[in-house]
């Protein structure tokens, strides 16, 4: 797809890692290395990928392999350091959500990008969903008249013994506000405009504890590693320290309208769903609903003659799509295409970069606060 190829070395041999590296090569990118912690998951990872250089120390990678770009795919709480020293090489960054752990350190990042000049794509990249895409653009075409009103409803009921790790613990980048509504936050944005005036919220874990099991180093599989027996005794548990469900309530400044769009938050993590996830744009003359917890299903519009109508996706988005399984792959391609184009020095539109990166992180620690409430236990 591009004439000169730049070279990436991935970090993470996970499905992030694997999806990142496939990613990046459909865009014409070279994948010249790849890193993670145990030596015999990565090496069968880069022989998988036909990747020459597979290593555990990251500040050896990045030396021999020498890369224009590298991809951070592990969890939040191992950023940090890599993003760091990738940074102070001259490389670019993608980086999955979230950014890092913690907003003061996802600002030290984004500042020192912006110092050294280099470029970075922060993966909140569900924005780049089909059905995303399509609202963005009936709300720009005045479909909907002026945004008023946004929804965004899911609930995963997620299975409570899923085994014990990163996702489970603050400090390692866990928790679904990191997670989830990162993702929705970048869809909002995407659509009505990218100024977030105001927000109040609230978080709950009601999770607790969940079991410890090895050899799980795949995310997309950790289900398979569920114990079968929960009440063996000799089993250890792990305590969970992060949020497993959020209401975020949001004012956000739009080009489309005059007045501040509010937006509603919801997500259970733990919790059944009844009707189907969606995200719903309500405006002064009409209403688009996207159905999933991402927007990636069916797009329906409410409009003047009152009834929802299901449209077809337009050509010029359908071809803009990458042709591959998977939503989530399918966006981690669209987003890698962009970045790769914009390192080349083609024009490309705005995408997700450090500074969103460190901006959700500092509105995650706001919401977690869980500080909003106020006490009306004393009126009559």
């Amino acid at each position: 797809m591009v004439e000169r190829k730049l070279k990436v070395l991935v970090a993470g041999t996970g499905f992030a890692g694997e999806g990142h590296a496939k990613a990046f090569r459909w865009a014409g990118a070279e994948i010249v290395g790849i890193v993670g912690r145990t030596p015999g998951v990565v090496s069968e990872l880069a022989e998988k990928l036909q990747i020459p250089c597979a290593k555990t120390d990251w500040k050896s990678a990045l030396e021999e392999c020498q890369p224009d770009i590298v991809s951070i795919a592990t969890p939040g709480g191992a950023h940090y350091e890599p993003i760091r020293q990738a940074i102070e090489s001259g490389c670019h960054v993608f980086c999955e959500k979230p950014m890092t752990d913690r907003a003061e350190t996802a600002t030290e990042l984004y500042n020192l990008a912006r110092t050294k000049g280099v470029k970075t794509a922060y993966a909140a990249s569900f924005r780049y969903a089909p059905g995303v895409l399509h609202a963005k653009q009936l709300v720009a075409e005045g479909a909907i008249g002026e945004p008023v009103e946004v929804e965004c409803m899911s609930h995963f009921n997620l299975e409570r013994n899923i085994p014990f790790g990163w996702s489970h613990r603050k400090e390692q980048g866990g928790g679904r506000l990191n997670n989830n509504f990162t993702h929705t936050l970048s869809i909002v944005t995407s659509v009505l405009g990218d100024r977030i005036m105001s927000i109040i919220g609230e978080v709950r874990d009601d999770l607790g504890r969940a079991p410890i099991v090895e050899g799980v180093h795949n995310f997309a599989t950790r289900r398979d590693f569920i114990p079968k027996d929960l009440d063996d005794p000799s089993l250890n548990w792990g305590e969970s320290n992060v949020e497993w469900s959020y209401t975020v309530l949001a004012r956000l400044e739009s080009a489309f309208a005059e007045k501040p769009v509010s937006v509603l938050f919801k997500h259970g993590g733990l919790v059944p769903r009844f009707h189907e996830d969606h995200i719903v744009f309500y405006g002064t003359k009409g209403a688009i609903y996207l159905k999933g917890h991402y927007g990636s299903g069916p797009v329906y519009l409410w409009g003047a003659d009152r009834t929802w109508q299901e449209l077809s996706l337009p050509s010029d988005i359908a071809d803009t799509l990458p042709d591959v399984e998977g939503e989530t792959e399918q966006c981690w391609h669209y987003l890698a295409r962009e970045f790769v184009r914009d390192i080349l020095g083609e024009a490309v539109p705005a995408y997700p970069t450090f500074k969103e990166g460190s901006q959700y992180q500092q509105i995650i620690e706001l919401i977690r606060k869980n500080d909003n409430w106020t006490d009306v236990s004393h009126l009559a």
